[in-house]
């Protein structure tokens, strides 16, 4: 359970969140502008439907994690949802961006409603079984980070993926020639993504195993409430979601209305993924042996702020100095959020040595609500800062929407990572400790398992 994983493990395990992120990722970058400017939807009802659907989702992970916690098969207790839930999800990806353009606005609404809450609970019983795989396969610290990094890597690909093929083709600003466009990408996308979580299950292994019965819900929610440093990761966490989803939310309108060309949105993206995490992300395992996860992290989000500042002086500057500034907001904060992954992995540990009970689901499923919660906050705020700002479809812009534009990519991100800098400063849990902590759960392990041989015997 302490061995390095191989690197068709670490590809393999990649992979599954490059599919994530054909679902998730869409969402990200194009659904607040898909429903505004697409489907007529406006921002205001957007937004309000964004918070409340990502915040029911949030939820949903908690009741996913527990379901997870209770299943044990022949394939194990993770990667069997990987291979049944990827086809409704993908589904269910191509449906929220196919609002009915006839419809009246308010059936708009029931529709997005509906359908974002089922592409959120699909996704639910696909990621909170992926991201709680990683906990399963090695309890070594540098293959952790290597897992880390290799999510990281693949999902900021998927992000370049969607915005240089579905980016430019979704700039002309004619809502019919754009809802074909996302149509036949979503419907491409759904498809390989189907087949990367299938190589994600045949490539991947649990090896981490647990001897213990599954706890109750009260114990398991006992454990996680004991769990100081899950719960200092998870309100971290949740500041620094908010702050890279605002960015995300708002990088369309920032291209076409600030920088006032929308065929730099595909580079922004590139610039942020490329730079902030297929860069960045391989400096991870280069860094947490010599300073440790928390140091790591610490370093990430000082470099995301102070370039999140230089970013706003400079936002409304020509658009290469704009970018330059905004890339180094993007280092740090791919940096901050690959070391994330790996401390999540840390606190499993941490809570079944405090108590003795291994909870990988319900685990990830509170990080991952804190995660929903995040892309919640910070998905909506650009579009309640559109709406108070007067934002109208599709024209000229005035300096108030400008202004709010600007804000909601660079002051508001800056403002919750440095939240988030904050709250990790006091994070308990360095790798001295975890290295520990996996050598007296071993331990433990040892001695039950000596005492079952000497009963059977």
């Amino acid at each position: 359970m302490n061995q390095q994983l191989s690197w068709r493990s670490i590809i393999g395990y990649s992979l599954g969140d490059m599919a994530n992120n054909f679902a998730f990722a869409m969402g990200a970058l194009f659904l607040l502008s898909y429903y505004t400017d697409v489907a007529g939807v406006g921002a205001a009802a957007a937004g309000t439907m964004l918070l409340l659907v990502r915040v029911f989702d949030a939820f949903a992970d908690i009741a996913a994690g527990r379901i997870v916690d209770s299943v044990n098969t022949r394939w194990g207790k993770f990667r069997p949802f990987l291979l049944f839930g990827s086809v409704p999800l993908m589904i269910f990806s191509v449906l929220v961006f196919c609002v009915p353009a006839d419809w009246e606005h308010s059936s708009k609404i029931i529709y997005a409603y509906v359908t974002y809450m089922g592409l959120g609970l699909c996704y639910s019983l696909v990621n909170i079984p992926y991201g709680s795989l990683a906990t399963a396969m090695t309890q070594q610290p540098q293959s952790r980070a290597r897992l880390g990094a290799g999510r990281s890597m693949a999902a900021a690909c998927a992000f370049i993926f969607l915005a240089f093929l579905i980016g430019p083709n979704i700039t002309s600003g004619e809502p019919e020639e754009m809802q074909r466009a996302y149509l036949y990408w979503t419907s491409i996308f759904a498809v390989i993504g189907v087949l990367l979580y299938f190589i994600c299950f045949k490539t991947t292994r649990e090896n981490v195993t647990r001897i213990v019965a599954q706890p109750s819900l009260k114990i398991s929610l006992q454990t996680l409430k004991k769990n100081r440093p899950l719960m200092l990761l998870c309100a971290a966490a949740l500041c620094l979601l908010i702050s890279t989803f605002s960015v995300t939310a708002s990088s369309l309108f920032y291209v076409r209305y600030v920088l006032n060309d929308a065929g730099l949105f595909s580079v922004m993206i590139l610039v942020q993924m490329l730079i902030g995490s297929v860069i960045s992300a391989p400096l991870v395992p280069v860094l947490v042996p010599r300073i440790g996860k928390k140091n790591t992290f610490l370093i990430g989000t000082l470099i995301g702020a102070i370039g999140y500042l230089c970013f706003f002086y400079f936002s409304a500057h020509s658009a290469t100095i704009a970018l330059s500034a905004f890339a180094i907001a993007a280092v740090g904060q791919g940096i901050a959020m690959t070391v994330m992954w790996a401390l999540e992995a840390d606190t499993v540990e941490y809570g079944e040595y405090l108590t003795g009970v291994r909870i990988e689901g319900l685990t990830y499923s509170l990080f991952s609500f804190t995660r929903k919660c995040g892309q919640a906050i910070g998905g909506s705020i650009p579009a309640f800062i559109l709406g108070l700002s007067g934002y109208i479809a599709n024209q000229a812009q005035t300096p108030d929407v400008i202004f709010g534009i600007r804000m909601s990519i660079s002051i508001v991100p800056l403002l919750f990572i440095i939240i988030s800098f904050i709250i990790i400063w006091f994070y308990p849990l360095t790798d001295k400790r975890f290295k520990e902590i996996v050598g007296e759960i071993n331990e433990r392990k040892k001695v039950q398992q000596q005492l079952i041989d000497g009963i059977n015997s």
